[in-house]
C-alpha cells in the first residue's frame, strides 16, 4: 500500500500544507483527461484544457507541493503561458525579475550577458520564483476552476491501453481503485513511472559529473542577476552559479570533485565547508547563512522519440530530461503544455481529426532535439567532458581576462520559444516572402503595449485568432461568413481587428486601436488587409498580404489537420 510522507516537508522560508489522500467511495464515470503528476506542468496543461471546457483529474504520489526550490527561474515566454493559465499576475508580484548574465574568472568579469527587454515586453526576460510558490498559485487556480480535481497520495502502479482509451490502476494510502479515461498525460518528471510502464527510453546524452544544488538563506548585497564562476579557487576546474530568489534565499550550484558520492557531497560539514569558501572568495568571509534544501543531480540531455502512443501523451520532464544550465527544464515544459492542450481539447470536442496530436509530438520532438544541441554545447563548456573541450574550455579561460572578443563564447543560450518551421499546420502558398518584418510561419507573435497596463497577449483567448490590420470600418463580408462556417462545427475562431483609427471595426470580435502604429510596424503590415492565422498558443500558422477567405478557408482547414478528413 502507497505511504506518502505525510509529515511537513521542512523549510526556513515556506510553510508546506500537508493535504488528505484520495480514494473514490464507489466506481468512477469514465474520464475524458487524466493527468499524472501535480507539478508545474500537470497543472498548467489542466488549467489550459480548462479554458476548453475539457475536464480533467491529476494524479500525485505525494501529499504535498514539491520540496525544496527545484525550477527557479521562468522566463518571458513562460510567463506569456502562465498568463493564459491564470498566474502570471501573482508569480510577478512576489517574483525577482532580472536579464543580465555575469560571467566570473580569477576574479574579473569577462562577460556579461544583457537579454532583450523594451516597452513591448509586458514580462521581464527572466524572472526568479520558488517552484513551490508557483505550484501553490497554480493549486489555487485549479480549485477555482471548477473542471479539475487533483487527487493527492495517488500513485500510477499499472495501465492498459484499449483502443478507446486507458484504464489506469492506483494505489492510496487507503487502497487501490481503477480508473478509466479517454486519455492519459504523463507528466510525472524525470523518473516517470508512466513512462516506465510503458517500457520506453529516452535517447540523447548523459554528461559526466554529478552537481549540488543548495538554497541558503543569507543577506547579500548582490542583485539579481545570474553569477557564474569559473575555474573557482576552491573548486578548481569547475563552475559556480549563483541565483537571488525571493524571501532572502541564495541558490549555490556546482560540480562535484571527480569520485566524490552524493551522500559524501550532502553531508552538512561539507556542504558548509564548500560553502564558506564560495563566500569568501566573493567578499563574504564568515557571513553567517542557514541551510533550507540541497539536493544532487546530473546533467543530462535526453527525449522521447515519441511524445504520443496510443491514449498516453508525454509532456514536460517525463518526455525530455535537458540540463539545468540555460533554464531549459519547466520552461521547455511549459511549451509543452501550451502546445499539447489546445490539440487535445480539439481532438476531444471533435473540431479536428486524431491526427492532429501526431503535429505535438513532431513539434515538440523537434524542439527538444534542437535545445539538447545547444544544451550540449553549454554544458560542455560549464562541465568539459574530455581533456580537449577541457583543453578548449580553459584556453577561453585564459583568452577572456584580456580579449574581450572570446567573451560571447561564455552565453549560456538560454531557453527561447521554439519556431515550428517546418510544422504541418503551417500554410504552404501564403505570403510569407512578401513580408520584409513581423514573425514568421511557425514563430510566437510577439507581444505590443497598446496602452499603460494593456498589451496585445492581454486580450488573448482559447481561440484560433485572424489578426486583420484594417484601416475600413468593417472586415470583408466572406471572411465573416467563413468565420461562421467554422463555429457552426464548433471550432473557436476569433476575429480581431488593428485598427490605426479607435473606432470599431464592423465584423470583428474584438477591435485594438494602434493609433501610432505601432503594432503594424512590428507585424510588418505595410499595406492595409494584411491579415495573421495564429494558432490558441499563439504560434502563426499562416500570414497574407490581403484578408481573403479563399486564401484563409484552406489554411485553416489545415490548422485542425482535417485535410483529407470528412469535415
Amino acid at each position: 500500500m502507497h505511504q506518502p510522507n505525510d509529515e511537513p516537508r521542512k523549510s526556513v522560508y515556506y510553510r508546506y500544507q500537508v493535504f488528505p489522500p484520495y480514494l473514490p467511495r464507489e466506481t468512477e464515470a469514465r474520464q475524458k483527461v487524466v493527468i499524472v503528476g501535480a507539478g508545474p506542468v500537470g497543472m498548467t496543461l489542466a488549467l489550459l484544457l480548462a479554458r476548453y471546457r475539457v475536464p480533467s483529474v491529476i494524479l500525485d504520489s505525494e501529499v504535498q507541493v514539491s520540496e525544496g526550490s527545484r525550477a527557479i527561474v521562468y522566463t518571458r515566454r513562460s510567463m506569456e503561458i502562465l498568463q493564459q493559465a491564470g498566474v502570471a499576475r501573482r508569480i510577478a508580484e512576489i517574483g525577482l525579475p532580472w536579464r543580465f548574465g555575469n560571467s566570473y574568472y580569477r576574479g574579473q568579469r569577462v562577460f556579461r550577458m544583457e537579454a532583450p527587454h523594451d516597452e513591448d515586453s509586458r514580462f521581464y526576460p527572466m524572472i526568479n520564483l520558488q517552484q513551490q510558490y508557483l505550484e501553490e498559485f497554480l493549486l489555487d487556480e485549479v480549485c477555482r476552476s471548477g473542471l479539475v480535481e487533483v487527487r493527492w497520495g495517488n500513485r500510477l502502479i499499472g495501465l492498459s491501453q484499449r483502443d478507446d482509451g486507458v484504464e489506469a490502476r492506483i494505489d492510496t494510502p487507503l487502497g487501490e481503485y481503477t480508473l478509466s479515461t479517454d486519455w492519459l498525460v504523463a507528466a510525472d518528471g524525470a523518473r516517470s513511472s508512466v513512462r516506465s510502464l510503458l517500457g520506453l527510453s529516452l535517447v540523447g546524452d548523459s554528461y559526466a559529473g554529478r552537481f549540488v544544488i543548495a538554497d541558503i538563506k543569507i543577506d547579500l548585497d548582490l542583485p539579481t542577476e545570474r553569477l557564474a564562476f569559473f575555474d573557482p579557487e576552491w573548486n578548481p576546474c569547475n563552475t559556480v552559479l549563483m541565483h537571488r530568489q525571493p524571501f532572502g534565499i541564495w541558490r549555490i550550484d556546482f560540480r562535484l570533485p571527480e569520485g566524490e558520492e552524493p551522500q559524501e557531497a550532502l553531508r552538512f560539514e561539507i556542504l558548509k565547508a564548500r560553502i564558506d569558501a564560495h563566500l569568501e572568495m566573493i567578499g563574504y568571509e564568515g557571513k553567517s547563512w542557514e541551510l533550507d534544501w540541497c539536493s544532487v543531480y546530473s546533467a543530462r540531455a535526453l527525449t522521447l522519440e515519441n511524445y504520443v502512443h496510443g491514449h498516453v501523451v508525454f509532456a514536460g520532464d517525463a518526455a525530455h530530461v535537458l540540463p539545468i544550465f540555460g533554464v531549459r527544464g519547466a520552461n521547455t515544459g511549459f511549451q509543452d503544455a501550451f502546445d499539447l492542450a489546445w490539440k487535445l481539447a480539439f481532438t476531444l470536442h471533435g473540431w479536428s481529426g486524431r491526427s492532429l496530436l501526431a503535429s505535438y509530438s513532431e513539434e515538440r520532438v523537434g524542439a527538444a532535439k534542437e535545445i539538447i544541441e545547444e544544451a550540449g554545447r553549454s554544458t560542455r563548456f560549464m562541465t568539459p567532458p574530455t581533456t580537449g573541450h577541457r583543453t578548449m574550455r580553459d584556453a577561453v579561460l585564459s583568452l577572456s581576462i584580456e580579449n574581450g572578443f572570446v567573451g560571447p563564447l561564455f552565453h549560456w543560450r538560454t531557453s527561447r520559444p521554439h519556431v515550428y518551421a517546418r510544422s504541418r499546420l503551417n500554410a504552404r502558398d501564403d505570403d510569407q516572402a512578401l513580408f520584409l518584418e513581423g514573425p514568421v510561419d511557425g514563430a510566437p507573435i510577439p507581444n505590443v503595449k497598446l496602452g499603460l497596463d494593456d498589451f496585445l497577449l492581454d486580450h488573448w483567448d482559447e481561440s484560433i485568432h485572424l489578426l486583420v490590420f484594417t484601416e475600413h470600418e468593417a472586415l470583408p463580408a466572406d471572411v465573416t461568413t467563413l468565420q461562421q462556417r467554422l463555429r457552426a462545427r464548433g471550432v473557436p475562431l476569433r476575429l480581431l481587428a488593428i485598427s490605426l483609427g479607435r473606432r470599431r471595426v464592423e465584423g470583428a470580435d474584438l477591435t485594438l486601436p494602434d493609433p501610432e502604429g505601432r503594432c503594424w510596424r512590428k507585424y510588418g503590415a505595410s499595406a492595409d488587409g494584411a491579415t495573421y492565422l495564429v494558432r490558441p498558443d499563439q504560434h502563426v500558422a499562416a500570414r497574407w498580404g490581403n484578408c481573403t477567405a479563399h486564401r484563409i478557408a484552406p489554411a485553416l482547414e489545415r490548422l485542425v489537420n482535417r485535410l483529407g478528413e470528412s469535415a
